[in-house]
Protein backbone atom coordinates (compact mmCIF):
# COMPACT_ATOMS: atom_id res chain seq x y z
CA UNK A 1 0.00 0.00 0.00
CA UNK A 2 2.98 2.54 0.74
CA UNK A 3 4.82 1.65 -2.32
CA UNK A 4 1.12 2.48 -4.40
CA UNK A 5 0.77 5.62 -2.31
CA UNK A 6 4.60 6.44 -3.74
CA UNK A 7 3.86 5.48 -7.43
CA UNK A 8 0.83 7.83 -7.01
CA UNK A 9 2.72 10.68 -5.75
CA UNK A 10 5.36 10.48 -8.06
CA UNK A 11 2.69 10.69 -11.02
CA UNK A 12 1.26 13.43 -9.62
CA UNK A 13 4.72 15.58 -9.83
CA UNK A 14 5.33 14.77 -13.03
CA UNK A 15 2.03 15.27 -15.14
CA UNK A 16 2.12 18.91 -14.21
CA UNK A 17 5.98 18.95 -15.49
CA UNK A 18 5.26 16.98 -18.68
CA UNK A 19 1.99 19.53 -19.21
CA UNK A 20 4.39 22.53 -18.30
CA UNK A 21 6.95 21.78 -20.84
CA UNK A 22 4.63 20.95 -23.67
CA UNK A 23 3.01 24.58 -23.39
CA UNK A 24 6.74 25.98 -23.54
CA UNK A 25 7.61 23.48 -26.32
CA UNK A 26 4.21 24.58 -28.55
CA UNK A 27 5.00 28.46 -27.37
CA UNK A 28 8.75 28.29 -28.74
CA UNK A 29 7.53 26.76 -31.80
CA UNK A 30 4.38 28.24 -33.02
CA UNK A 31 4.77 31.40 -30.70
CA UNK A 32 1.95 33.41 -29.28
CA UNK A 33 -0.72 36.10 -30.15
CA UNK A 34 0.65 39.57 -29.51
CA UNK A 35 -0.53 43.10 -30.22
CA UNK A 36 1.60 46.08 -31.26
CA UNK A 37 0.29 49.93 -31.86
CA UNK A 38 2.10 52.42 -33.87
CA UNK A 39 3.65 50.54 -36.26
CA UNK A 40 3.79 52.64 -40.01
CA UNK A 41 3.23 51.35 -43.41
CA UNK A 42 6.80 49.77 -45.16
CA UNK A 43 8.90 51.94 -46.87
CA UNK A 44 10.08 51.56 -49.99
CA UNK A 45 11.84 52.96 -52.17
CA UNK A 46 12.48 52.77 -56.30
CA UNK A 47 16.17 50.64 -56.45
CA UNK A 48 17.73 48.75 -59.78
CA UNK A 49 20.41 46.70 -59.37
CA UNK A 50 20.78 42.82 -60.12
CA UNK A 51 22.96 40.12 -59.48
CA UNK A 52 23.25 36.02 -60.20
CA UNK A 53 23.20 32.56 -57.80
CA UNK A 54 23.44 29.21 -58.52
CA UNK A 55 20.91 27.32 -56.46
CA UNK A 56 21.42 23.49 -57.11
CA UNK A 57 21.04 23.11 -60.84
CA UNK A 58 19.47 26.55 -60.91
CA UNK A 59 20.75 29.51 -62.22
CA UNK A 60 18.81 32.42 -60.92
CA UNK A 61 18.65 35.90 -61.98
CA UNK A 62 17.41 38.83 -59.09
CA UNK A 63 16.51 41.96 -60.33
CA UNK A 64 16.17 44.79 -57.95
CA UNK A 65 12.34 46.50 -57.93
CA UNK A 66 12.17 48.41 -54.38
CA UNK A 67 14.56 48.89 -51.31
CA UNK A 68 12.36 48.16 -48.63
CA UNK A 69 12.24 48.63 -45.09
CA UNK A 70 9.78 47.16 -42.86
CA UNK A 71 8.58 46.87 -38.85
CA UNK A 72 6.12 44.88 -38.62
CA UNK A 73 4.21 42.32 -35.90
CA UNK A 74 4.52 38.81 -37.05
CA UNK A 75 1.03 37.32 -37.42
CA UNK A 76 2.14 33.85 -38.36
CA UNK A 77 4.69 32.16 -40.16
CA UNK A 78 4.92 28.81 -42.22
CA UNK A 79 8.07 26.85 -42.74
CA UNK A 80 8.54 24.80 -46.61
CA UNK A 81 10.56 21.74 -47.10
CA UNK A 82 13.49 22.87 -49.20
CA UNK A 83 13.18 20.42 -51.81
CA UNK A 84 12.16 22.62 -54.77
CA UNK A 85 13.94 25.74 -55.40
CA UNK A 86 11.56 28.01 -53.92
CA UNK A 87 12.01 26.10 -50.46
CA UNK A 88 15.84 26.48 -51.24
CA UNK A 89 15.65 30.81 -51.78
CA UNK A 90 12.75 30.66 -49.20
CA UNK A 91 12.14 28.28 -46.82
CA UNK A 92 10.36 30.33 -44.81
CA UNK A 93 7.16 32.94 -45.36
CA UNK A 94 6.21 35.76 -42.62
CA UNK A 95 2.79 37.17 -42.41
CA UNK A 96 3.37 40.52 -41.30
CA UNK A 97 1.15 43.28 -39.93
CA UNK A 98 1.15 46.94 -38.89
CA UNK A 99 -0.94 50.11 -38.78
CA UNK A 100 -4.69 48.85 -36.70
CA UNK A 101 -4.31 45.33 -37.60
CA UNK A 102 -0.98 44.61 -36.01
CA UNK A 103 -2.43 47.45 -32.78
CA UNK A 104 -5.82 45.37 -32.77
CA UNK A 105 -4.53 41.76 -33.00
CA UNK A 106 -4.78 40.84 -29.94
CA UNK A 107 -8.24 42.61 -29.31
CA UNK A 108 -9.75 41.12 -32.56
CA UNK A 109 -9.64 36.83 -32.80
CA UNK A 110 -8.19 37.21 -36.16
CA UNK A 111 -7.77 33.08 -37.29
CA UNK A 112 -4.46 33.47 -39.44
CA UNK A 113 -3.01 30.71 -41.40
CA UNK A 114 -0.85 30.30 -44.37
CA UNK A 115 -0.62 27.33 -47.05
CA UNK A 116 1.02 26.89 -50.63
CA UNK A 117 2.41 30.29 -49.90
CA UNK A 118 -0.27 32.02 -49.51
CA UNK A 119 -1.59 33.56 -46.07
CA UNK A 120 -5.52 33.56 -44.79
CA UNK A 121 -7.65 34.75 -42.49
CA UNK A 122 -11.20 35.20 -41.45
CA UNK A 123 -13.01 36.25 -38.13
CA UNK A 124 -15.84 34.72 -36.35
CA UNK A 125 -18.13 37.80 -37.06
CA UNK A 126 -17.82 40.95 -39.34
CA UNK A 127 -18.18 43.12 -36.92
CA UNK A 128 -15.09 42.16 -34.76
CA UNK A 129 -12.77 44.06 -37.45
CA UNK A 130 -14.87 47.31 -37.18
CA UNK A 131 -11.88 49.28 -35.08
CA UNK A 132 -9.08 48.26 -37.90
CA UNK A 133 -10.96 50.38 -40.77
CA UNK A 134 -9.15 53.06 -42.42
CA UNK A 135 -10.41 55.85 -43.58
CA UNK A 136 -12.19 55.20 -47.29
CA UNK A 137 -11.89 51.63 -46.85
CA UNK A 138 -13.82 48.72 -45.56
CA UNK A 139 -12.82 46.92 -42.92
CA UNK A 140 -11.86 43.99 -44.44
CA UNK A 141 -9.85 45.80 -47.45
CA UNK A 142 -8.30 47.80 -44.58
CA UNK A 143 -6.89 43.73 -43.09
CA UNK A 144 -5.44 43.39 -46.51
CA UNK A 145 -4.06 46.63 -46.95
CA UNK A 146 -2.36 46.46 -43.47
CA UNK A 147 -0.73 42.64 -43.73
CA UNK A 148 1.29 41.18 -46.14
CA UNK A 149 2.16 37.06 -46.97
CA UNK A 150 6.33 37.49 -47.64
CA UNK A 151 8.77 35.27 -49.15
CA UNK A 152 11.66 35.80 -47.08
CA UNK A 153 15.64 35.26 -49.11
CA UNK A 154 18.18 35.50 -46.77
CA UNK A 155 21.25 37.65 -48.54
CA UNK A 156 23.48 35.25 -45.76
CA UNK A 157 23.90 32.66 -43.41
CA UNK A 158 24.03 35.23 -40.58
CA UNK A 159 19.75 36.79 -41.62
CA UNK A 160 19.05 33.12 -42.38
CA UNK A 161 19.66 32.03 -38.57
CA UNK A 162 17.70 35.01 -37.49
CA UNK A 163 14.86 34.39 -40.03
CA UNK A 164 14.77 30.61 -38.72
CA UNK A 165 14.30 32.11 -35.19
CA UNK A 166 11.33 34.18 -36.06
CA UNK A 167 8.00 33.02 -34.00
CA UNK A 168 4.51 34.14 -34.22
CA UNK A 169 4.01 36.96 -31.92
CA UNK A 170 7.75 38.78 -32.48
CA UNK A 171 8.25 42.31 -33.33
CA UNK A 172 11.11 42.27 -36.36
CA UNK A 173 12.94 45.08 -38.46
CA UNK A 174 13.72 43.60 -41.96
CA UNK A 175 15.54 45.58 -44.30
CA UNK A 176 16.55 44.57 -48.10
CA UNK A 177 14.72 44.59 -51.75
CA UNK A 178 11.91 43.50 -52.96
CA UNK A 179 13.12 41.79 -56.31
CA UNK A 180 11.69 39.53 -59.27
CA UNK A 181 13.52 36.45 -59.89
CA UNK A 182 13.74 34.83 -62.71
CA UNK A 183 15.91 31.00 -64.26
CA UNK A 184 16.53 27.91 -65.47
CA UNK A 185 17.60 24.34 -64.86
CA UNK A 186 19.66 21.97 -66.78
CA UNK A 187 16.96 20.35 -68.07
CA UNK A 188 15.24 23.41 -69.25
CA UNK A 189 12.45 24.27 -66.54
CA UNK A 190 11.97 27.63 -66.10
CA UNK A 191 11.40 29.66 -62.71
CA UNK A 192 9.55 33.31 -61.97
CA UNK A 193 8.84 34.91 -58.71
CA UNK A 194 7.66 38.09 -58.94
CA UNK A 195 7.05 40.82 -55.61
CA UNK A 196 4.11 42.56 -55.53
CA UNK A 197 5.15 46.41 -54.98
CA UNK A 198 1.67 47.44 -53.37
CA UNK A 199 -0.01 47.68 -50.20
CA UNK A 200 -3.19 47.22 -52.12
CA UNK A 201 -3.63 44.37 -54.21
CA UNK A 202 -4.48 40.95 -53.07
CA UNK A 203 -5.37 37.68 -54.17
CA UNK A 204 -2.57 36.12 -56.93
CA UNK A 205 0.89 37.63 -57.05
CA UNK A 206 0.20 40.02 -54.08
CA UNK A 207 3.33 38.61 -52.23
CA UNK A 208 6.09 40.72 -51.49
CA UNK A 209 9.30 38.33 -52.58
CA UNK A 210 11.71 40.12 -50.12
CA UNK A 211 15.37 39.57 -50.41
CA UNK A 212 16.67 40.55 -46.60
CA UNK A 213 20.10 41.81 -45.84
CA UNK A 214 19.29 42.88 -42.43
CA UNK A 215 17.05 40.88 -39.99
CA UNK A 216 16.03 42.05 -36.25
CA UNK A 217 13.93 40.78 -33.74
CA UNK A 218 13.68 43.70 -31.51
CA UNK A 219 12.08 43.39 -27.85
Amino acid sequence: MDHYREQRSIFIYIIPVALALLVVFFVYKSGRRNAIAGLVEPVQTPESGHFERTIGEWKMNFDYEYAYDIEALVIHTKNYPETDVGGKMAPKDLALAWGTVAAYNKSIDFHWGQSNRWYHWYTDTYEEIAPVCLSGFDAETSVSIQSANTHVIAADNSVKRTISRIRRGDHVHLKGYLVNISGSNSGGRTFTWNSSTSRYDSGGGACEVFYVTSAQILP
